[in-house]
């Protein structure tokens, strides 16, 4: 017995290690089918809280201690995170969705924000439909876009309580889980601020009652600080002295060297700056509540134990500016005040009290999202998650030797506007093959019809060299033009057209009303001919009027124009600023300019029979007054176009309820009438086939807002509004809550039509710069290592190679899809000194074509700076 005992233990041993082993894979195997079974219950929740129109750049992260206290202490501070479209609308959408503006296709706060096109295509692939079919409980309070009507439930929310439209505190209207909520003026149940905490808390209670282990995702988008910036009562009287806003930019105006807005708007008037400074105060006073709200979260999370399995991120949408380059307020702008927003997180495995520089964008938010639910990141997502850079440094083992730095993105795109053409889809060879500008012009200009000059009859547009020597087409705008075709029409005998009107002509197969008809035939024998300028006047002026003065009307054309019209009552109004006086074109004179016979055109100028134009002398003197003179009117041209296209329209209507004609005596009209109803019908159904039916009702219902708006302006005699600028009007009657504004009304503009553009904004160990191209062909470069504010354009000290790189570099990323092309990765070792202006890439780019010198400097015609 004694000699099989050594062998029987030792059998007895291997049996045990290897059923102990057996054991334990299977008892691992099940763990890990468990885990993934139970995976939905132990993932984070999230907390994301979004304000509107949040700045870093002027401090308003100064009044908020108990976020700062919160979330920089307790996570992590991007110090470089960005909007990449300074707008609500098309910000908000690129958070909603992880794209750019370029992909989502919300170009502006009214073009495709919250549209049936937005609806269809991209509400159905926001973060929340992803999350919400990986089983969180998802919850959205607060302003979600800028158009949102109310009228139904996004995809992908299960609670559901949205503002409905723009920004508001009080007398507003929700939507809660599809059911309209309207609400007043009383603090305690209807300031927005405080109605989402406590529904945001009420709803995470709820949901961990009913669901202890199901992970929750809530949004709390809060108003402010967004106009009209209402702060709660017990916040109305902080921050008496505030003056963050006072940065070297600010008042910093005109501005030459940079685009159009900026050129225009001259330095701010001691009210503007007054009111700054009480806009800046009002917008910390409601940024306190938000603060309340953050620690109230935060209380809530260390009450419920679920702080450590919670992530929490805070940020903005984009900037804003109050009166950075003379701009009163506002945002839209390519600068970093408008750019650049506060981004902070806090939860499991992130660092606290750490800054981490790396970019930061709106377009990561989503993927970082569904990063943090373990949720696959769809490929068409333009941004990335930004978890990698969270992760704290391992210790390098003894096995490592080099350790690679962090790979990440150093440029990024800032896009305001619409491509006006697939950049994809233009081969090279078309693009060596097509002219430029100058050389189309050029060739236009060997045709004898733009030869002559604007004095033969129908002509509309001449061949003229400017100043520089350039050739430039101009659109005739002479009133012979005007008059000829008229005159000639009577001479040869043309008034046959109203033939049709005459008593020995017309048919008496039914009543007629014959001075009715004379008198519609009269107006339109009138009727000025459509060769009349839509643009401003360019015409020679005499030294003295020895003319009749003509004035236009719509129903009786152009008649004389007689001393009893003249109206000496207006009092001209003085602008002084700085001791200076200064003249507005806004505001009528009391010039005694005296006419012969004459009354004015507009209220500073009169035109001629003899084709010249006379002016008050103020025009001639102030540059100030000129450009508000031309500005008031192109907007009366513009109403006068509205008119006229509402002509046609109620013109078309009466062509197509045309009762039948009598049967007898008709024939000199019959082939004329046939003809034309041929023709107009026949464009018509070109029209219909050309045209998509709803992009036809969209664009419809675009044109009848913009006519409504300016019908109301005409109502209240609004001349702040003046066509191609965003401007504004504020009174005493504005804001409804303390702190009141009581220093009268006043108007100021904040941005134009064409303040639409594409930027390269590249951040590394060497570089720091903005490279803009406007849609107007402007250019603009900041270095922001030796000018931070952007005070000087300094595209002059570009050469050329450094521009077309950049130029290259920013088509590419203006045509972008996905991550990969969107988002590409810059490692400290691929960054490359070449030049002193150039982005710093040393990727691998795909080998492309050389383009050659020609078509280099075709790249650029055009281009200013």
């Amino acid at each position: 017995m004694a000699g099989w005992r050594p062998a029987t233990l030792l059998l007895f041993l291997l049996g045990f290690l290897f059923l102990s082993d057996a054991s334990m894979h299977l008892s691992g195997q099940r763990l890990r089918s468990r885990l993934q079974r139970d995976r939905r219950h132990i993932r984070p929740n999230i907390i994301l809280i979004l304000t509107d129109d949040q700045d870093i750049e002027l401090g308003s992260m100064l009044a908020m201690n108990k976020t700062k206290r919160i979330m920089i202490q307790g996570g992590t501070h991007f110090s470089n995170a960005f909007s990449t479209t300074p707008m609500c609308c098309p910000s908000r959408s690129s958070i909603l969705t992880g794209k750019y503006v370029h992909n989502h296709h919300t170009y502006t706060n009214n073009e495709n924000c919250s549209s049936p096109s937005w609806q269809a295509h991209h509400e159905p692939h926001t973060f929340a439909v992803h999350l919400n079919n990986s089983g969180y409980r998802t919850a959205f309070f607060g302003k979600y876009l800028n158009e949102y009507n109310g009228s139904y439930v996004p995809p992908g929310w299960r609670e559901w309580v949205a503002l409905v439209k723009n920004s508001r505190f009080y007398n507003y209207t929700l939507c809660r889980n599809g059911v309209r909520e309207k609400h007043g003026m009383e603090y305690s149940k209807d300031y927005l601020t405080d109605l989402i905490t406590n529904n945001s808390i009420n709803y995470f209670r709820m949901s961990k009652r009913l669901s202890p282990h199901r992970p929750v995702m809530m949004v709390l988008s809060h108003v402010a600080p967004h106009g009209p910036e209402d702060a709660a009562p017990q916040y109305s009287t902080a921050f008496p002295n505030a003056s963050q806003h006072i940065t070297p930019s600010y008042n910093y105006a005109p501005n030459p060297d940079k685009h159009w807005i900026l050129r225009y708007t001259g330095p701010m008037k001691p009210v503007h700056m007054q009111f700054t400074n009480l806009l800046q105060r009002r917008r910390l006073q409601t940024l306190l509540s938000v603060d309340d709200s953050v620690e109230k979260i935060y209380n809530m999370l260390v009450e419920m134990g679920e702080l450590d399995n919670t992530y929490i991120i805070y940020m903005s949408d984009h900037g804003y500016h109050i009166g950075q380059f003379g701009l009163v307020k506002g945002k839209s702008m390519p600068y970093e005040f408008d750019i650049r927003v506060p981004f902070y997180i806090r939860g499991p495995n992130v660092e606290a009290g750490a800054i981490n520089s790396h970019i930061v964008l709106n377009v990561d938010l989503a993927p970082t999202l569904l990063d943090v639910a373990g949720v696959d990141i769809p490929v068409d997502m333009d941004g990335k998650s930004i978890l990698k850079l969270l992760d704290t440094e391992r210790p390098i083992n003894r096995f490592q030797f080099n350790k690679k730095g962090k790979v990440w993105r150093d440029s990024f795109l800032v896009e305001r506007g619409k491509l006006l053409h697939k950049l994809s889809d233009v081969k090279e060879e078309m693009q060596e093959n097509a002219l430029p500008k100058y050389q189309r012009v050029r060739d236009l200009c060997q045709k004898a019809e733009y030869q002559t000059p604007c004095e033969q009859p129908g002509q509309k547009w001449q061949c003229m060299e400017d100043p520089s020597g350039m050739l430039r087409l101009y659109k005739c705008k002479s009133m012979a033009g005007l008059y000829a075709p008229h005159a000639q029409d009577q001479i040869s005998g043309n008034a046959q057209l109203y033939q049709r009107g005459s008593p020995s002509q017309h048919c008496d197969c039914e009543p007629a009303v014959p001075f009715k008809r004379k008198k519609m035939l009269t107006k339109r024998k009138l009727k000025p001919k459509k060769s009349l300028s839509r643009n401003r006047w360019a015409r020679a002026l005499p030294p003295h009027l020895d003319s009749i003065v003509y004035t236009l009307d719509l129903e009786e054309g152009y008649r004389p124009i007689t001393p009893k019209n003249i109206s000496h009552t207006l009092e001209r109004k003085q602008a002084t600023y700085e001791g200076n006086e200064e003249f507005s074109g806004m505001e009528p004179t009391d010039n005694n300019l005296i006419l012969p016979a004459a009354l004015k055109v507009t209220y500073r100028c009169s035109i001629l029979i003899n084709d010249t134009v006379k002016c008050d002398g103020g025009l001639y003197k102030s540059l100030q007054a000129w450009k508000d003179h031309k500005l008031h009117i192109e907007h009366e041209i513009e109403t006068l176009q509205t008119k006229i296209k509402n002509l046609r329209e109620v013109k078309s209507h009466l062509k197509k309820v045309r009762p039948k004609e009598c049967e007898c005596n008709h024939k000199i009209y019959q082939y004329k009438n046939i003809s034309l109803r041929l023709k107009s019908e026949h464009m018509h159904s070109l029209r219909l086939v050309s045209k998509d039916k709803k992009q036809w009702l969209l664009k419809e219902q675009k044109r009848r807002k913009k006519l409504r708006k300016m019908l109301k302006r005409l109502r209240n005699n609004d001349t702040c509004s003046m066509p191609g600028l965003t401007c504004f009007t504020h009174n005493n009657q504005h804001w409804q809550t303390a702190p009141f504004w009581t220093m009268g009304p006043f108007c100021a503009c904040t941005s134009a039509n064409n303040n639409t553009y594409w930027c390269l904004r590249t951040i590394n160990d060497t570089h720091n710069f903005l490279f803009c191209e406007f849609a107007t062909g402007f250019l603009e470069y900041f270095d922001l290592n030796t000018d931070p504010y952007q005070l000087i354009n300094a595209v002059g000290s570009l050469d050329r190679n450094a521009l077309n790189y950049m130029h290259l570099q920013l088509m590419k990323l203006r045509s972008c899809k996905g991550q990969k092309q969107c988002s590409p990765d810059t490692g400290p070792k691929e960054q490359n000194n070449f030049n002193d202006y150039r982005p710093l890439h040393r990727r691998k780019r795909p080998r492309t074509k050389k383009p050659s010198s020609k078509s280099m400097g075709q790249i650029w015609e055009g281009w200013v700076g």
